[in-house]
C-alpha cells in the first residue's frame, strides 16, 4: 500500500503562483512514476505533469512553460510549482503513482 498526502493548494489571483507537494509513504520502494493531475468541474480528469523515477518529466502542452514537477527522493516528495496561473487552471489537483495510487486531491483556485 502507497499513501499519498497533497498539500499547498488555495485561492491565488491570475498571474501568482502556488506549490504543490506530494508526500507518498508507505511501500514506496516499487514507486517509478509519479505524478499530477487535475479535475475541473463538468470535465474530466486530466495529466498536468508526470515524473520518473530518473527525472524524465512530461507535461501537459497547456502548462508548459509554467508548471514544473520535481521530485524530493530523500524526503518521498513531488512538488509542482505552479507560475502564471490562468483561472482556466482552477481545479481539484491530484498525486498519483504507479499502480494506481492517487491522493486526496487539494482544490486550487485562481481568481481572475
Amino acid at each position: 500500500q502507497v499513501q499519498l498526502v497533497e498539500s499547498g493548494g488555495g485561492l491565488v489571483q491570475a498571474g501568482g503562483s502556488l506549490r504543490l507537494s506530494c508526500a507518498a509513504s508507505g511501500s514506496i520502494f516499487s514507486i517509478n512514476g509519479m505524478g499530477w493531475y487535475r479535475q475541473a468541474p463538468g470535465k474530466q480528469r486530466e495529466l498536468v505533469a508526470a515524473i520518473a523515477r530518473i527525472g524524465v518529466t512530461n507535461y501537459a502542452e497547456s502548462v508548459k512553460g509554467r508548471f514544473t514537477i520535481s521530485r524530493d527522493k530523500a524526503k518521498n516528495t513531488v512538488y509542482l510549482q505552479m507560475n502564471s496561473l490562468k483561472p482556466e487552471d482552477t481545479a481539484v489537483y491530484y498525486c498519483h503513482s504507479d499502480y494506481g495510487y492517487w491522493g486526496q486531491g487539494t482544490q486550487v483556485t485562481v481568481s481572475s
